[in-house]
């Protein structure tokens, strides 16, 4: 980083775009005037820079935004962070740049501040606006996510990055020092300005910002008869509108107590308020009119203030209390500290400068020069090289070498042990350790039971034992007197719930089909099929086209092994019908898909609409599955030809391109199966090159060439995210990868039914 007074070594074509977070005009604050002056230096100084506003935007409030303002996110509304990512990354922006408040970005402590920067791909620069000593809870936790996500921290004081380094443990190479930027102006008289306002002959006093109780302004109030008594042409002028806030709870309630105690101690006259939210121009003429400029805050723990540093570079002396800022920024004899509350100490300090007009002049002068160091150009070419290095630390990501044989590795058991107890499996991890406040579903369980049956070799037997632990659970969620399934169940082992959602009757269906043609058991195959037969009618009820997939893959699997089973075949053939007419009526040019969006579980669609063209025999179901399988395809494959989930940020965009984060592991898995069925039925290499490429995404063949598993006990984590993997490892994402793993080490589903003679003990039983 450029340090003040030296020319600033930076490429000015490293970077051509910044997305900048923070306030706007003309919301009323001082965090929308710095956002909007960082904006308007970075122009000035680099007008090669494209600059992107991000404005926030408070609650019950709204703006008429300038064209500088790129995007408004509504504090409280979680989507609008999800959308500015997105517009983030849509825009190739080389880093972000963030103004950061605790009190405008939405959460407890602006967490959902959080929940933007984990989806943007650029590199993050943070500034902080305030840095606390004693954070509670959710402030640190915040503080130090940004910290872990940031290349750097800016802050305007050397105390700020002392409290970063000692509460928060945060390195101080990961902290940069910038002075609030101020505007160049000549030093003048403050003569002209005085006549300008009236004030004439007068000896000014300034204090200027948003009013609120803190600002300590009955100190100086109080410390008026005295300073009158000595220098009768003083006056206190206090500058400002009242905070917007305050004014919602009380009105000027706040302000006619001020005025009214000005009164009370006969400084009346000697006091003048001026309410209003100054334009930049106009504030720096007030500054310029006063002799002495005052801050008398009641508490330390300001790190910064825009105001006091625009009295420095104006060359205008200051008495102040001696909160973080003024201590730091004054120390070099720019002015006078005063105690906290202390009214007899700014008085005296105060008088002792208006009777010395030539020291008066010399502090003036010495504030001026240190201000040069801090104008607007100094900052902007801090921040951009602040840039510059946070884009050229940013890893280079260097792809595997993959050109040894691929081999897939067999399902394992130990996660799944590890996440099942006696009722099942749970649901959800806290990195591995199973999280029981979440209980269990019926999703999870239905998907366990599956895979139970392609675990082969020494751990079939742990698998058939497991497997019956499952079908309980099944069985157990099975409510015959709604004809649905119940989903979600506590780790009490009480339900949540009388019926579950579609999807979940979807999956549980096609689990009890699976087991009914798969289990080795004879006895499993036989209660699935039993079960299997009360539950089907109720599926032709349902609307929902994932849950017509899912149901038909469970009746595929119970035709592969009973050929003529008349209700399997019915739900085949209704279900095809059904996803052939959905493909039909959503397909649009360049559009070649179900619904009007992606969504989850996308693969399963076409792999459904395919293998009933297959047990029909309908060649147009073939081909139309076919074709939208290839159409999703090439919506998941990235630049470098590696597999690309769907991710979740792109849910509920109808005909729109899918955007890349949060990826699921579930889509891998969806990929892998409908891709080896498709080769299955075509023979064409290409399909099971795709199915390759789901696989190898587990295994860090990704957006970020992180692998998605812990290969000792076959976890797998919750997804991938914009620059990191969710460690979380939850039931879905730990069986998605197995299954993945048994699809490869089988290939091709081979297409034998169950033997004649238990085909009769099955029936009988039935």
């Amino acid at each position: 980083m450029s340090q003040p007074g030296q020319a600033p070594s930076i490429k000015h074509d490293e970077i051509k775009r910044i997305a900048i977070i923070g306030n706007s005009p003309p919301r009323l604050c001082g965090l929308a005037t710095f956002t909007r002056d960082v904006h308007q230096a970075l122009h000035a100084a680099f007008p090669q820079l494209t600059l992107d506003l991000y404005a926030m935007t408070d609650p019950g409030e709204t703006y008429a935004y300038g064209p500088e303002v790129t995007c408004e996110i509504r504090q409280e509304e979680l989507a609008d962070y999800r959308i500015a990512a997105q517009r983030i990354n849509s825009s190739g922006a080389d880093v972000v740049l963030v103004q950061h408040e605790y009190g405008i970005f939405g959460g407890h402590a602006g967490l959902l501040l959080l929940k933007l920067l984990d989806r943007v791909e650029a590199p993050v620069v943070v500034t902080l606006h305030t840095v606390l000593e004693q954070p509670n809870g959710d402030q640190r936790a915040v503080i130090e996510a940004l910290a872990r996500r940031a290349s750097k921290l800016i802050v305007m004081a050397e105390k700020g990055r002392e409290i970063l380094c000692r509460v928060h443990g945060i390195p101080g190479s990961r902290i940069a020092v910038v002075p609030h930027g101020v505007p160049d102006r000549p030093l003048a008289s403050t003569e002209a300005m005085k006549t300008r306002f009236g004030f004439s002959g007068r000896r000014v006093l300034l204090t200027f910002g948003l009013l609120s109780p803190n600002k300590g302004i009955e100190t100086l109030i109080r410390a008026m008869p005295s300073i009158v008594a000595r220098h009768p042409d003083a006056l206190y002028v206090v500058l400002g509108a009242t905070h917007p806030h305050l004014v919602a709870r009380e009105g000027e309630a706040y302000r006619e107590s001020l005025m009214a105690l000005a009164e009370e101690l006969g400084v009346g006259g000697a006091v003048v308020f001026i309410d209003g939210f100054l334009e930049q121009e106009a504030l720096l003429d007030y500054l310029q009119s006063a002799d002495i400029y005052v801050t008398p805050y009641l508490t330390e723990t300001q790190i910064t203030s825009g105001t006091l540093s625009y009295a420095v570079a104006l060359g205008r002396p200051v008495v102040s209390t001696p909160y973080w800022h003024a201590s730091e920024l004054l120390a070099d004899g720019l002015g006078t500290l005063v105690p906290f509350g202390d009214s007899t100490g700014f008085a005296s300090a105060i008088n002792a400068m208006l009777d010395d007009p030539a020291a008066l002049e010399t502090i003036g002068s010495r504030a001026y020069a240190v201000g040069r160091s801090m104008v607007w150009q100094k900052l902007a070419e801090a921040y951009l090289a602040i840039c510059e290095e946070a884009v050229a630390k940013r890893p280079v990501r260097l792809r595997p070498d993959r050109r040894a044989e691929r081999a897939a590795t067999p399902p394992r058991l130990d996660a799944i042990e590890r996440m099942t107890d006696s009722c099942g499996m749970i649901q959800h991890g806290i990195f591995a350790i199973p999280d029981r406040n979440h209980g269990y579903c019926v999703d999870d369980n239905c998907r366990a039971l599956m895979l139970m049956h392609r675990v082969t070799g020494a751990d079939a037997t742990r698998a058939d034992a497991l497997a019956k632990v499952y079908a309980s659970f099944v069985q157990h969620a099975w409510n015959g007197e709604r004809g649905r399934f119940r989903n979600f169940m506590a780790f009490d082992r009480s339900w949540l719930e009388a019926e579950g959602s579609e999807d979940s009757f979807g999956r549980s269906l096609w689990s009890i089909g699976v087991t009914a043609a798969e289990a080795r058991a004879l006895d499993l195959r036989r209660w699935a099929m039993h079960l299997f037969d009360q539950v089907a009618p109720h599926a032709l009820e349902l609307g929902s086209p994932r849950t017509w997939a899912f149901a038909l893959l469970g009746a595929d699997a119970v035709l592969r092994a009973y050929r003529d089973h008349p209700l399997a075949r019915r739900l085949v053939a209704d279900f095809g019908e059904r996803l052939l007419a959905q493909l039909r009526a959503n397909r649009r040019e360049e559009w070649n898909w179900f619904e009007p969006v992606l969504a989850y579980d996308n693969a399963r669609l076409p792999e459904a609409l395919m293998r009933a063209g297959d047990l029909l025999g309908n060649q147009a179901m073939l081909d139309e599955g076919l074709a939208a399988l290839d159409w999703l395809d090439g919506k998941q494959t990235n630049a470098e030809g590696q597999f690309r989930a769907v991710g979740t940020d792109s849910f509920g965009r109808p005909y729109a391109q899918p955007f890349p984060y949060d990826q699921q592991p579930l889509e891998a898995w969806a990929t892998v199966d409908a891709a080896l069925f498709a080769h299955e039925i075509t023979g064409q290499p290409r399909w099971l090159q795709v199915a390759w490429r789901g696989h190898d995404w587990y295994l860090g063949e990704n957006d970020l060439d992180l692998p998605m598993t812990t290969q000792d006990d076959g976890g797998c984590f919750d997804g991938l995210m914009s620059d990191r993997v969710n460690l979380n490892q939850g039931a879905e994402s730990i069986l998605a990868y197995q299954f993945a793993c048994a699809g490869l080490m089988g290939r091709q589903r081979v297409r034998v039914g169950v033997p004649a003679s238990d085909q009769a003990v099955i029936a009988a039983a039935s």
